[in-house]
């Protein structure tokens, strides 16, 4: 192997080692791919020229004529406005009550409010973050086991990575210049298969071990026929209605993700100023009990009107939504910058190489494959993840051919899927599960770093089997776009 070829596997190496210094990602993806852009035209002009390095600026500002693009903004702004704004906390009280019959009601309840907050937002460490705060006091005062209570947090904060409106599937729709509608479709069965399967599982293990998950006091139980549709008025319509109106308008066709991700970031303010101005006025109060979390930050300040509080919150939404989009974006370009180098430089050819150098067929590159991103999920983050390893092995992906398994046509939206499921375990897997971090920082004492450890480990497995299930049968994630997209 000639320096030339060595090349691409030394840049890979760079971004490998230089990812863990610490520095920030965005500068490490783009300094990168400008240091070995200067190498590769220092060692020989024919593989990469100035025309080539004068070609990157054009392609960054592409980022931002990107029409697709600009729903991750309103779809951050619509989740960040759904935590401020005590929805939330005021649904997952809901659920607590409506589920307290039910063997571990209140772990279900966790997960029921998290597949409802994935499917209005996907923003991971936002809605474990709240999720932490608002459920885990709640558990370990109803004496829930440690293990179990971090396990269900952290596992139903993360499933906003695959059910739609996915902020990672609009970024991997752009990078695969595939539809953001189809692989939203796509997503919807496996992203609630996931959610079904914890719940199966919580229900079975509460059953068979009633100490890790005791039932509500009688005396929380009390609540009258008027009361449950006061509290289901208030808090559970109200998101599931916005979230009728996000996914209703894409699978209808009434509007582009982009014109829905607008809808949604509307319908968040309106249902903010219901909460937090009208249904104040009018004293129209949700159910509580003891024990319930609440968030400080919300409540009113000393001589604060109600339209005084919407107002200050919804200028913290907009702060907090300009940082998490600065983030973003600062990767989106540094990523740009890494991908296009990577290949002018032959990278995808010298990947290719080593693939067909180890006789590995169709299957066993996308296991390989699989099995790469699984391992990188122990030490990076899903964006960093995809915008390194999706722009390498999206056009190996596109070649393969499985035979009747998949049909050519729908091999990329089946990898994407495949994907995100399996990047979703990236957010459990220690030592670097950002969704472990998230819950540990705002988590009771009595949560140890071992239990959060020891609960994650039944819904990275049950993660692994709703991967494996969707790889042996893609009509799990093909059938839906074919029945409604044709």
């Amino acid at each position: 192997m000639n320096f030339e070829q060595l090349l691409p596997l030394l840049m890979f190496a760079a971004l490998a080692i230089l990812l863990f210094s610490g520095f920030p990602v965005a500068f490490v993806l783009g300094g990168v791919g400008i240091a070995f852009a200067f190498i590769a035209m220092w060692y020989d002009p024919w593989l990469f020229d100035w025309p080539q390095f004068n070609a990157i600026p054009p392609r960054e500002y592409g980022i931002a004529e990107n029409l697709i693009l600009t729903a991750i903004p309103m779809f951050i702004f619509m989740g960040t406005m759904l935590e401020r704004s005590g929805i939330a906390k005021d649904l997952l009280n809901c659920l607590q009550v409506l589920l307290r019959r039910v063997p571990g009601g209140l772990a279900l309840a966790v997960v029921v409010m998290g597949t409802i907050l994935a499917a209005t937002t996907g923003i991971i460490g936002a809605s474990v973050v709240m999720m932490s705060l608002l459920a885990l006091p709640v558990m370990m005062h109803r004496n829930y086991s440690p293990a179990l209570s971090a396990g269900t947090v952290a596992a139903s904060g993360t499933l906003g990575i695959l059910i739609p409106p996915s902020i990672m599937l609009v970024i991997m729709a752009d990078l695969l210049s595939k539809s953001v509608g189809n692989l939203f479709v796509a997503a919807i069965i496996p992203g609630f298969m996931l959610a079904f399967f914890y719940m199966v599982f919580i229900v079975t293990i509460c059953w068979l071990k009633p100490s890790l998950a005791p039932k509500l006091p009688e005396a929380t139980q009390t609540v009258s026929r008027t009361q449950h549709w006061i509290m289901i008025a208030r808090s559970f319509i109200p998101p599931v209605i916005l979230i009728v109106m996000v996914l209703g308008s894409i699978l209808g066709g009434f509007a582009t993700p982009t014109e829905a991700a607008s809808v949604g970031a509307f319908g968040s303010i309106i249902l903010a100023f219901l909460n937090l101005v009208i249904f104040p006025a009018l004293k129209v109060k949700e159910i509580t009990f003891e024990g319930q979390a609440t968030l400080g930050d919300d409540n009113l300040r000393e001589g604060e009107s109600l339209a005084g509080r919407f107002i200050r919150i919804f200028k913290d939404v907009v702060i907090r939504s300009a940082l998490t989009n600065a983030m973003i974006f600062g990767i989106f370009v540094g990523a740009t910058v890494f991908a296009f180098v990577f290949r002018q430089i032959g990278g995808e050819e010298v990947v290719l190489h080593l693939f067909d150098s180890m006789g590995f067929g169709s299957w066993g590159i996308l296991i390989s494959i699989m099995v790469l991103v699984f391992f990188l999920g122990f030490f990076f983050d899903w964006i960093e993840i995809t915008l390194i390893v999706l722009p390498v092995f999206a056009p190996i992906i596109a070649q393969l051919d499985f035979g009747e398994h998949v049909a050519k046509i729908d091999t990329v939206y089946w990898f994407a899927i495949l994907m995100a499921i399996n990047l979703q375990t990236s957010f459990l897997t220690p030592p670097f599960g950002f969704a472990l971090f998230y819950l540990k920082a705002v988590a009771p004492p009595e949560i140890k770093i071992q239990s959060i450890y020891l609960g994650i480990i039944p819904f990275v497995l049950i993660q692994l089997v709703g991967l494996a299930l969707v790889i042996s049968f893609p009509e799990i994630a093909l059938w839906l776009p074919r029945k409604m997209l044709g």
